[in-house]
């Protein structure tokens, strides 16, 4: 059977060709894109776990995420995605997949091979990225958020930081086969933010249900806002 044909089920490594090609895309992201990071300053200094959970708009999110945190954490980044991510989305899986050093889950079965791996990479002092809508927006909106993160926070005890992309889904979204971060009509490079929220400490909640719904009440507080401003610079 083709390697490619096999779901992975360990973390994947990085390696120098990852290490390489990430350099080189973000090389090319703030080359061609208005690339804006905000309070950077949210982010957990040292080495110490935490959790990122972001929005989901393109299959450059976690790319561009490791952009904004500090170089000494990049090689303790990894990101939770699809076991599928490397099988089914070409080249541009294969890349994401080595790059995001990816936790592979099952998102056609069983997540909870996933999640047991997630939770060993932050025992072990990684930090750990997860989309909660599960995949890619389809039309730019945050979806339904599952609380996959808010258990894993829960569970390990690690603070939770959520990261809001605005202008991803205009750049590259599940229905281009390839980014566009032209605006030709404007003839300018397209705006990405990249907002890190303050961290969130799930000892301050009760139950997962309620550490969930305050990363959900985070998260959609900042798509409206993101969604107000679209609407008033139109005016």
């Amino acid at each position: 059977m083709c390697k490619w044909n096999r779901k992975p089920t360990e973390m994947q490594k990085r390696g120098w060709q990852g290490y390489f090609l990430y350099y080189l895309a973000m090389l090319l992201s703030r080359l061609l894109l208005r690339l804006r990071y905000i309070n950077q300053v949210n982010i957990p200094q040292g080495k110490t776990p935490y959790l990122i959970v972001a929005n989901h708009q393109t299959m450059f999110d976690g790319l561009w995420i490791m952009g904004g945190i500090p170089r000494e954490q990049l090689p303790l980044f990894s990101g939770l995605a699809g076991s599928d991510l490397e099988r089914n989305f070409g080249l541009t899986g294969r890349i994401m997949f080595r790059v995001g050093q990816a936790i592979p889950i099952d998102r056609e079965g069983s997540p909870i091979r996933g999640l047991i791996l997630a939770r060993r990479a932050l025992r072990k002092g990684s930090i750990v990225m997860i989309h909660p809508e599960g995949t890619r927006t389809y039309d730019g909106r945050i979806a339904e958020l599952k609380n996959g993160a808010a258990y894993l926070a829960n569970k390990e005890g690690v603070p939770v930081v959520p990261v809001y992309i605005n202008g991803g889904f205009e750049v590259f979204s599940r229905y281009m086969s390839v980014p566009r971060p032209i605006d030709w009509k404007r003839f300018r490079r397209k705006k990405l933010t990249v907002e890190f929220c303050s961290p969130i400490d799930p000892a301050d909640y009760d139950t997962v249900h309620a550490l969930m719904d305050e990363i959900c009440r985070v998260l959609y507080e900042k798509e409206e806002e993101a969604l107000t401003a679209r609407e008033q610079s139109k005016v």
